[in-house]
C-alpha cells in the first residue's frame, strides 16, 4: 500500500517513512501544505499521513479541500495541539483519526492498520492489471496470462511494485532507491538497473521503458 506523509518536521517526517517503509508501506514525504495537498490530489493514495501546522497552507485546510474536491482517500492528523475543539474540528474537515504529538511509534502504526483494516474493500483494489500481466500487492504474487506465475526475489517484487503503482508515470531511479532500499543507502545507484534488468527477463522487454534521463516507465506493449 502507498502512504504520503505530509509533515514540516523533517527528521520526524523521515523517521516515520523510514519505520513504515520497514513495514512495508511505500512512502512519499512532503514538508509543505500546498505541495502535500497536489501530491494527495495527484497521486493514487491509501492513506496520508497529515500534519496540521504546515507551511503554506496548514492541514485542515489540505484535508477540507481534498474532501471538497471527492477525494476520499483516508487521513489520519498528526498535531502537537490538543483538546476537544481541535480534534473535533481535525474531524470535521473530513479526517478519518487523530493523533497528538508526542506519539508512540507503535501507536501511529496501529492506527494506520486499523485505517487501513476499516476502510477494506473501499479503498484502491491491490490487484493492478496490465495487459496480461497481473500484480497482487496484498499477496505479493505475480502472474502472465491466466495461470502462468512469475516468480520473483523480494527486491525484484518491490521494483516491479513501485512501477505499477503508478502504470504510465516516469519513476526515477532515486525514487525506487527510495522506496525500495531506503532513505539511508549508501551502494552503487546502478543496483537499480540490475533489477529492472532481471524484471525485463522474467516479465518481458517491452514492459518497461527506459525514459533516457529521468528513469523507468511501465506500459503495456502495442
Amino acid at each position: 500500500m502507498r502512504l504520503l506523509i505530509v509533515e514540516d518536521e523533517k527528521r520526524l517526517a523521515l523517521s516515520l517513512a523510514k519505520g513504515l517503509t520497514a513495514e512495508g508501506y511505500a512512502v512519499d514525504v512532503e514538508h509543505d501544505g500546498v505541495d502535500g495537498l497536489h501530491r494527495a490530489s495527484e497521486g493514487t493514495y491509501d492513506l496520508v499521513i497529515l500534519d496540521i501546522m504546515l507551511p503554506g497552507m496548514n492541514g485542515y485546510r489540505v484535508c477540507s479541500t481534498l474532501r471538497a474536491a471527492g477525494h476520499d482517500v483516508p487521513i489520519l492528523m498528526l498535531t502537537a495541539k490538543d483538546g476537544e475543539y481541535d480534534e473535533a474540528e481535525g474531524l470535521d474537515t473530513g479526517a478519518d483519526d487523530y493523533l497528538t504529538k508526542p506519539f508512540s511509534y507503535v501507536v501511529l502504526v496501529a492506527r494506520v492498520k486499523a485505517i487501513l483494516r476499516r476502510r477494506g474493500n473501499a479503498g484502491p483494489s491491490p490487484v493492478h492489471v496490465l495487459g496480461d500481466l497481473k500484480v497482487d500487492t496484498a499477496a505479493r504474487r505475480v502472474f502472465r496470462g491466466d495461470d502462468d506465475e512469475v516468480t520473483l526475489t523480494a527486491k525484484e517484487f518491490a521494483v516491479l511494485e513501485q512501477l505499477i503503482l503508478r502504470t504510465g508515470e516516469v519513476v526515477s531511479k532515486g525514487d525506487i532507491l527510495e522506496h525500495v532500499w531506503d532513505f539511508a543507502y549508501e551502494g552503487d545507484p546502478n543496483i537499480v538497473e540490475v533489477y529492472i534488468s532481471a524484471l525485463r527477463r522474467k516479465l518481458g522487454a517491452p514492459l518497461i521503458k527506459t525514459v533516457r534521463g529521468a528513469g523507468y516507465r511501465l506500459e503495456a506493449p502495442r
